[in-house]
Parts: structure tokens; C-alpha cells; sequence
């Protein structure tokens, strides 16, 4: 090929290494902030914490209440109204449990949604703190459900070996407190630990019989229930503990045999196939209902992260204010001596070259932190103008809204509108939201205009709330309820929005 020059003009975007910093730091979340500003302070000797001045000497909330000509998002907003939740162990068999039944069971028993298995009073009071008997109803104040049958098993007298093979299945325990292997993995491992040839039939009986009388021993410890391979056997263990009658003698066949037939709540099926009359089907459902299917929930130590609201929502006067939340504001400054002394020796050694930069890293970082505020505030500001209707009536009024949008208004683009409303909080009157949570899509009217899938959400609920138990609503019913108040809405839609809400199906809602 001849050898030729040729000219060509292009655009391209240089990401320089503070707009860099400005984008990482713009999408991190409060936390990893504060992790951030750490380091860069063990890293750089020119930035200090300044736990007794108010970051950056003004912080962007005061500067932004103290510039009535700056954006109007900062401002108040005049448009919005001012108005202000084991003995008989022999006769389960492990053949009637089924591995997927606990899975079908409880997917199909929403216990907020329908009279499923309720909340035992060791679930549901430990947290209360109203009944503070005994280490299973403090289950959740710190003891795992491993120490608690640790602690039992203390006082019992057992042998060596009994002690050996129940501290194992206790370690098998998984956090619901089922028996998370079968006993046939259990042995095969205790063999393989303790050197046995795997083929030796009369020592993998041996550890089988040993297992087996040690599951015995744990099926009698507290929690009930514990240690069980399946949810019927789970309930079975339970109810085996209640006083004998024919309602009991009854729920121990269904949770052996006719879970499913529970979980539909087939009350006429059930009394059909076990031979009994409705009513005494309807007293053993009532059995069932007071078990626990997760007798370790009470010990799940479950990490709670407290949310530390970026900016704040207020009441002021007839309108909304919003501002940040000083909480989270970083109190950093620029070392004076530091500074000083690098202005004083400047151009005496090119080692101060270095130095100079680090104090510029400083000062970018600062700038940075700042503009990454002053762009949440915008943002917040922007969506609360836009959903200020939501701080007043709620969910229900809440209205569609895009990232594009905010975008456009701000003269930003739609991917810092996301870095910005990804991992940030606002605490307003009406709880402390994501405010990722402000934007939904849009469902068409028959006005011509648009519904927020939020608030389409909040009304099917409300309309699942009102409606007759005896008589619940169906899909079709609730699209057609919609479609009467003009909101256009397929019935997968409905029946989509319905499962996120954790509503269960109309036949399982139904009153006995």
C-alpha cells in the first residue's frame, strides 16, 4: 500500500481523574462514603477532620436556604397541601414426606395474606419482649437455636457416643431448624471421618442405629418440631405434643398425607377422603393453624441495617421543604500548617512537586463531596415537586414518573439521575423511602392520561382489604373493578401486581 496522510476531526469525551472521582463518589451510598472519606483521610495528611465546623465551613443545605435566587428545586414548594403496618415417631414414616412439600406449602400459605399457619406466641412475642419465659421465647435475644439444644442437651444423660451423634445432627440443623441432611449423608460422612471402610454394611448399620436414636432424642428437645425432614413431619411432632382427640388424630393424617389438600383448603375433598364430617376437618385445621412450620425462626438473628436518610422532607407552612440531612455531611477541611508550609517552600525543591499534588487531590475530594450533596439535593428537590401529592395522600396518589424526566428538568443526564437515586434515602412525614421508590411506569386511562403502577399497586390492595372474605375477589374481578374507575389493566397485570404484593390467589383467601 502507498504511504499516506490523512486528517480527520472527531469528538471524544476525557474522563479526567476528578470527574472520575466526582461519578464513583456520586453513586456510593452513605456508608461506603464514609468508608471513602476514611481512607482518603489516612492517605492524605493535607485532609483533616474538622469535628467542630459544619462541612466545608457552609454546607450545601445552608447555602442552598441561604440563596433565594439559586434553583427553585431548593426552595419551598407552595403548591402542596398543608394536611398532614417422640414416642410415636415409628408411625411417620419418611416416605410420606414429600422433599418439595414444605416449598409447595408454604408458597401457597401466605400467612399476612389468609388463615394459614399463624405466628406461634414464641415467634411472635419474642420480639415484643411481652412473654420473657424461658430461653425459647428469648430465642431471638442473642442465643442461636445450636446453643439452645446445646444447653438441653447439658442435662441429659447420654453416653459418649449418643452425645457424639446428637452434637452432629444438631450442627446439621439448617437456620429453620430442619434437618437439612438425610441421615443416610450424615452416616456416610461420620464414616468418612472416622476412617470406616464405606462398603462395611454392619458398621453403617451400626452409625444408622445410633442416628436414628439420637433424631429421637432431638425430636423430644425444645423447640417442637425440631429436627424434622419435612413440614408434615415438622407439624406431626408438634401435634403429637397437644391433648388426644379426634380433631388431633385427624391433623396428624393430614399433615402426613393430605397437606395439599390443606394448602387449598379443600375442606370437602379432605372430609371425603379421610372419612370424616367437615366440621371435625375444620377442628383439626384449627390444630394445624397454632404449629409452627420454622421452629428456629425464633433464634434467626436476622442483621439489621439502620437507613440513614440523605435528605429530609419537612413540612413548611402550605408547602414542603427539603434539605439535607446534616447527620451524613462530611466535617472535612484543608490542613492550614500543612498548607502554609508547602506555600512557604514552593520552588526550593521539585520533591514539593509531589506534596503539591496531594494538596490538590485534597481540594478535589473536597469539591467533589460537595457537588455530590448539592446534586442529591437537586435531584430530591425535583422528585418531591413531582410527587408532592404522594407526602399528602400517600401511595394511592402517587404518579408516573421517569428518570428521563428529572433528567431533562435538571440538564442532567439519565444515568446520574440513577447513580443519584440508587442507595439514597428520604425520611419524610410519611416513612423513609429509596428514591428509587418515586419512580414507576405508567398504566393508560381512559381519560387519555396515566396511572402509576404504584398507586395501581396501593389501590388492588385496598380493594383486597375491602373486600367480603366469604366472597374474595378474583383477578378478572379486580381488572374489572379497575377498568370501572378507568385504569386500563390486563388481568396478568393485576395478577403480577397481586403476587408482588404478596397477596394470595382468590381461593386461598376465602373464609372458611
Amino acid at each position: 500500500m502507498k504511504p499516506s496522510l490523512q486528517v480527520r476531526l472527531s469528538q471524544h469525551l476525557a474522563l479526567t481523574p476528578q470527574l472520575q472521582q466526582s461519578i464513583r463518589l456520586l453513586q456510593l451510598s452513605t456508608l461506603e462514603l464514609q468508608q471513602e472519606i476514611e481512607q482518603m483521610l489516612e492517605q492524605n495528611p493535607f485532609l483533616e477532620a474538622d469535628d467542630e465546623a459544619m462541612a466545608f465551613e457552609t454546607a450545601p443545605s445552608e447555602r442552598a436556604a441561604a440563596e433565594p435566587n439559586g434553583d427553585a428545586a431548593r426552595d419551598d414548594f407552595d403548591g402542596a397541601d398543608g394536611a398532614d403496618g417422640g414416642d410415636a415417631l415409628a408411625e411417620v414414616k419418611a416416605d410420606d414426606f414429600g422433599a418439595t412439600e414444605r416449598e409447595d406449602w408454604e408458597n401457597g400459605t401466605e400467612r399476612d395474606d389468609f388463615d394459614g399457619i399463624r405466628e406461634t406466641p414464641g415467634a411472635s412475642s419474642s420480639a415484643s419482649g411481652d412473654e420473657d419465659d424461658g430461653d425459647f421465647e428469648r430465642g431471638g435475644g442473642g442465643i442461636s437455636l445450636q446453643e439452645h439444644l446445646r444447653a438441653q442437651m447439658a442435662g441429659m444423660r447420654l453416653g459418649d457416643e449418643d452425645r457424639a451423634a446428637l452434637q452432629i445432627l444438631i450442627e446439621s440443623l439448617d437456620t429453620d431448624g430442619y434437618l437439612a441432611d438425610t441421615l443416610d449423608d450424615i452416616a456416610a460422612r461420620l464414616a468418612d471421618l472416622l476412617g470406616l471402610d464405606p462398603d462395611d454394611g454392619d458398621a453403617h448399620d451400626a452409625l444408622m442405629s445410633q442416628l436414628q436414636c439420637a433424631l429421637n432424642w432431638l425430636h423430644s428437645m425444645e423447640p417442637p418440631g425440631v429436627g424434622a425432614r419435612s413440614l408434615g413431619e415438622c407439624l406431626c411432632l408438634q401435634l403429637r405434643a397437644a391433648a388426644r382427640s379426634p380433631a388431633q388424630a385427624l391433623a396428624i393424617l393430614i399433615c402426613q398425607k393430605h397437606l395439599d389438600l390443606l394448602a387449598k383448603r379443600d375442606f370437602k375433598r379432605l372430609a371425603t377422603t379421610t372419612g370424616s364430617d367437615e366440621d371435625l376437618v375444620r377442628e383439626a385445621q384449627a390444630l394445624i393453624v397454632q404449629c409452627e412450620p420454622k421452629p428456629g425462626r425464633p433464634f434467626e438473628h436476622t442483621e439489621t441495617q439502620a437507613v440513614v436518610p440523605d435528605v429530609i422532607v419537612r413540612r413548611s407552612g402550605r408547602g414542603l421543604k427539603v434539605v439535607l440531612n446534616p447527620d451524613v455531611m462530611p466535617k472535612l477541611r484543608i490542613n492550614d500548617l500543612y498548607a502554609q508550609a508547602l506555600r512557604g517552600a514552593r520552588g526550593t525543591n521539585g520533591a514539593h512537586a509531589g506534596l503539591s499534588s496531594r494538596l490538590q487531590e485534597a481540594r478535589w475530594f473536597m469539591k467533589n463531596i460537595q457537588q455530590r450533596f448539592d446534586t442529591i439535593l437537586r435531584v430530591s428537590s425535583a422528585i418531591v415537586e413531582r410527587q408532592k401529592s404522594f407526602f399528602t395522600h400517600g401511595e394511592i396518589a402517587m404518579k408516573p414518573l421517569v428518570l428521563r424526566e428529572i433528567a431533562d428538568e435538571l440538564g442532567l443526564h439519565e444515568s446520574t439521575i440513577s447513580r443519584v437515586t440508587t442507595a439514597k434515602y428520604l425520611a419524610s412525614p410519611m416513612g423513609t423511602y429509596e428514591l428509587k421508590y418515586f419512580f414507576g411506569s405508567s398504566l393508560n386511562t381512559e381519560s387519555g392520561g396515566n396511572a402509576s403502577s404504584t398507586a395501581v399497586r396501593a389501590l388492588i390492595k385496598q380493594l383486597v382489604a375491602a373486600e367480603d372474605t366469604a366472597k374474595p375477589l378474583s383477578d378478572s374481578q379486580l381488572r374489572q373493578m379497575l377498568d370501572e374507575q378507568g385504569i386500563q389493566v390486563a388481568r396478568r397485570t393485576v395478577a403480577k401486581y397481586r403476587e408482588a404484593l404478596k397477596i394470595a390467589p382468590a381461593n386461598l383467601r376465602k373464609a372458611p
